[in-house]
């Protein structure tokens, strides 16, 4: 298709709390202004107030307070900079330039039939970071094993070393574990050297220690409702065994305090299929045959599994039925549970804002490094939250993201936004297909029009659907149901209250899309480039659009297209 529409509307997103069509550089403010709005004791997030209301609901507060035995400075400077917030009408700027990203999106290749194409996009955010600190992991045939890929993503805090060291040593040291329960796990020459080479630091007395992973006591009862409970205890042993790795220090450059990271960890295994009789040579003529078939990789019932472990604030979610679930446990000092392990063992959190930080100094609560200073080492643990999900052809896109996405976006609205871009691409291929464009024209970019944009028939058969979750620890399962998600994401009119703004350059441009041989038709597209494009233009809209709402952290977005996407 010609570059011809260039005054191609932008990305608008809908706000979970208020349910406001707001531009990604308005979002920033906007939940400011439920933050203040809240704390000053209105209930409705959309409720105007003029300037009268607002001093009058301050004076009404600072009475209050004043009459309370222990009155909170702290608190009344809240309230104060929540009115001044509000008395200012902050009017955030009407263009943000979003036509460069440091490392554009690319699709990787995964032998997976469970998987149809998988895309990584990353932003250092120059504005805010000097360096690049996430690192991403894509194994494909994890321990010798056909359809088994081993994903992850390494938040890296305070420098780089323990994110790179981690991305290099954490797979093994789980491949380890797993080949320990599970024959059919097999390492190689190389990785059996490397791991020998740990033995000088993984000692006996360190060996003793591990026991608590191994022979936790439990019953016939749990076992039965936790089947998965040995690929916990492996991840958990590997997170502990990476951190006393990691205790070394090994290129670390400080001498006070070293880097740390947050990860988000995903085996994703298959299950084979009925037809199949379990012997390792029908198996394998399985996996062949459902490798290269689209079509047959879809199985009846739950088709394979997901093993996450996470620690820190690196998340991963899933999209099944057009709904989001969190994969993932929020390790910082917004959990509360988190707050009160802490205090109770004799930890610090400063009164830092917004939740304050431990030792006054990181605001995550677990993760692997952070050496260097014991006494932030005694709160900051290495013990991960695991879960196993069984999945179908219900389930879309699973998405690991670092802490750049989730300090901006909530679960709800990247899912949202990862439904409706994903499914105004295939409508965009779509329309060019039946419009008999030459291939070779479309290699180039589609533009996104306003045409393209109702998916809400194409969402009405995800809103349905049951989950059997297998965890052996605390699960947080955001079980919101995603009502917006089939609405327009992507608006093509100003959102409320907002005045026509001018184009993001990139989205003047063309996404690439290699069609060689793509067949026209929703849900029957047989070539792998068509998802392999979609995968990495996601990824790159959710970065954009996490630039554009204010992030300020380093952004890496691994998404993952299952196979329930080609019903969308």
């Amino acid at each position: 298709i010609a570059c011809e529409n260039d005054d191609s509307k932008r990305i608008s997103i809908f706000c979970s709390a208020c349910q406001q069509t707001i531009y990604p550089y308005h979002l920033l403010y906007h939940k400011k202004t439920h933050k203040a709005l809240t704390l000053l004791g209105f209930a409705s997030p959309q409720r105007k107030t003029d300037n009268k209301t607002l001093l009058a609901q301050r004076q009404k507060l600072i009475s209050k307070l004043t009459k309370i035995p222990k009155y909170s400075e702290t608190h009344r400077q809240k309230i104060d900079y929540s009115f001044e917030f509000l008395m200012d009408n902050h009017t955030p700027t009407s263009y943000c330039d979003l036509a460069n990203i440091n490392n554009p999106s690319t699709f990787t290749e995964v032998n997976n039939s469970l998987i149809k194409a998988l895309a990584i996009c990353q932003d250092k955010n120059s504005t805010w970071q000097g360096d690049m600190e996430d690192r991403f992991i894509v194994l494909n045939n994890y321990g010798n094993r056909s359809d088994t890929c081993f994903l992850g993503l390494v938040d890296g805090s305070h420098g780089v070393t323990a994110a790179e060291t981690v991305a290099a040593e954490l797979p093994l040291l789980f491949l380890d574990q797993l080949a320990q329960t599970d024959s059919s796990y097999k390492k190689s020459k190389d990785e059996q050297q490397i791991l020998d080479s740990f033995a000088t630091v993984i000692k006996a007395d360190y060996r003793e220690k591990e026991k608590i992973f191994s022979e936790k006591p439990g019953n016939d009862e749990t076992d039965k409702a936790n089947t998965y409970e040995w690929i916990h205890k492996a991840y958990a042993k590997s997170f502990w065994r990476m951190d006393r790795l990691l205790r070394l220090g090994r290129n670390e450059v400080s001498k006070v305090r070293w880097s740390g990271c947050s990860v988000v960890t995903c085996l994703v295994e298959r299950i084979p299929s009925e037809e199949t009789d379990g012997t390792e040579e029908e198996e394998r003529k399985h996996s062949e045959n459902t490798t290269h078939s689209p079509s047959a990789r879809t199985a009846k019932g739950v088709a394979g599994l997901l093993h996450i472990a996470n620690i820190g604030n690196a998340h991963a979610v899933l999209c099944k039925n057009g709904k989001s679930h969190c994969l993932s446990k929020e390790h910082s000092t917004s959990n509360i549970s988190e707050r009160e392990r802490i205090l109770q063992n004799g930890g610090n959190i400063s009164i830092n804002e917004p939740d304050g930080l431990v030792e006054g100094y990181l605001r995550t609560t677990r993760g692997l490094g952070h050496h260097g200073d014991p006494v932030l080492k005694r709160s900051v643990i290495p013990v991960p939250h695991t879960i196993s999900v069984p999945i179908d052809d219900t389930c879309q896109f699973l998405i690991l993201a670092s802490n750049g996405l989730w300090e901006v976006l909530d679960y709800n609205e990247v899912l949202a936004l990862t439904l409706t871009t994903f499914t105004r691409y295939l409508r965009m291929y779509e329309s060019v297909q039946q419009n008999g464009t030459s291939p070779y024209v479309c290699q180039h970019l589609m533009p996104l029009t306003e045409d393209n944009l109702n998916d809400s028939k194409a969402i009405e058969d995800l809103q349905n659907g049951t989950e059997i979750l297998y965890s052996n620890t605390d699960i947080i399962f955001c079980d919101k149901l995603a009502s917006y998600a089939g609405q327009e994401l992507l608006k093509t009119v100003s959102p409320v209250g907002s005045k026509p703004l001018p184009q993001f350059e990139e989205d003047t441009k063309m996404h690439p899309s290699n069609c060689k041989s793509q067949t026209a038709g929703r849900g029957r597209v047989t070539a792998e480039t068509l998802y392999d494009n979609a995968a990495s233009y996601v990824s790159e809209q959710l970065v954009k659009t996490a630039l554009a709402a204010g992030s300020r952290d380093n952004i890496t977005i691994l998404i993952v297209l299952l196979n329930g996407c080609n019903k969308i």
